[in-house]
């Protein structure tokens, strides 16, 4: 990725649960450092949010996926964190060896009991897993020529 052409303020993540266990990396930089968390990164200019969790997801795990509904949203003065449940669509999952160092399919009570799994991963892991379907796509006429896309209760 460009360092040049990303978006520190927006960023995205992923809960994708595949045969009932969830996704999580092992950071190697930064507040995260060693770890587990799911998936992500930030946005780059021209991209949506769900292209970069795509984007995101191959480039650090291997594995293709699919944003199915927004179960999260982190904001603040400086920045946003959107997160995504996301459906697995193929790949065997990998370490990129560069942001992470390993990658691995937890249950998701394991996920949550753990110490090394931070409380915000948690609370997303809680939120893919409730019973709600969180906020899905919803179609609308926009007067507007910039494409959108509306995430609403249904």
């Amino acid at each position: 990725m460009s360092e040049g052409n990303t978006n520190w303020g927006q960023s995205v993540a992923g809960v994708v649960i595949k045969d009932g266990k969830v996704l999580l990396a092992r950071h190697t930089y930064g507040n995260g450092k060693g770890m587990l968390i799911i998936p992500g990164g930030y946005v780059q200019y021209g991209e949506s949010p769900q292209e970069a969790l795509r984007r995101e997801y191959m480039e650090e795990t291997g594995i293709r996926v699919e944003p199915v509904s927004l179960i999260g949203v982190r904001f603040n003065a400086k920045d946003w964190y959107m997160v995504f449940l996301a459906e697995y669509v193929s790949g065997e999952a990998v370490s990129d060896g560069d942001e992470n160092s390993e990658v691995l399919w937890l249950s998701p009570s394991d996920a949550i009991s753990r110490e090394d799994v931070p409380d915000l991963t948690k609370k997303m892991i809680e939120s893919a897993t409730a019973n709600s379907k969180g906020l899905m796509p919803t179609q609308f006429v926009s007067r507007s020529s910039t494409p959108s896309t509306l995430y609403s209760v249904r």
